[in-house]
């Protein structure tokens, strides 16, 4: 039998779902005998395979992030929203008070900069989208694991009940599982 694939994304946010998924130590080594770990900010996988599961961190914030999104959840089997940003949408969308015009003049014309200038970066930067949306409000969200961030036990025991093809359900009967 051949090794399911598993993926880890991160788009707006903080990386703190990563830093926790980290934080399972040594039972890596568990999910690492249920999966292979193809993609992610924390190995080196470069293209976007077919996947039976996918983790996602962070809001949708940007153009660049509804692209990737909606790409990450035509290859996934399973897609779940990681962490508050990506459940809520949390901090990021305090952006949402905001016009994107508006947010981008107070982030770089509106404060001190190391140049005294208080200008636009010379890289080109992705282009806001309206409003920041948390991931259901993109695509199909199988599984949601909230937390800011999530627990490293939570997260060991989703992905492992993942993996194995089991429903993760917290206490009391409540699954994570919504639509």
């Amino acid at each position: 039998m051949s090794k399911k694939k598993i993926a880890t994304f991160w788009l707006g946010g903080c990386s703190g779902c990563h830093m926790s998924l980290l934080d399972i130590d040594e039972r890596i080594l568990e999910v690492a005998k249920l999966a292979e770990i193809v993609k992610s900010p924390i190995v080196d996988g470069k293209e976007l395979p077919e996947v039976d599961v996918s983790l996602v961190e962070g809001a949708v914030c940007n153009q660049e992030h509804a692209e990737e999104i909606r790409a990450i959840r035509a290859k996934s089997r399973i897609l779940v929203a990681f962490g508050d940003c990506a459940v809520t949408a949390n901090v990021p969308s305090m952006r949402n008070r905001f016009t994107k015009e508006e947010a981008l003049e107070r982030a770089y014309r509106g404060v001190e900069s190391d140049d005294g200038r208080g200008r636009m970066p010379a890289v080109e930067i992705a282009p806001l989208i309206d409003r920041v949306a948390p991931l259901h409000e993109h695509v199909k969200v199988d599984y949601y694991i909230p937390g800011c961030p999530p627990s490293a036990d939570l997260i060991f025991y989703v992905v492992a009940e993942l993996l194995n093809d089991r429903v993760p359900v917290l206490g009391q009967g409540t699954q994570l599982k919504y639509g």
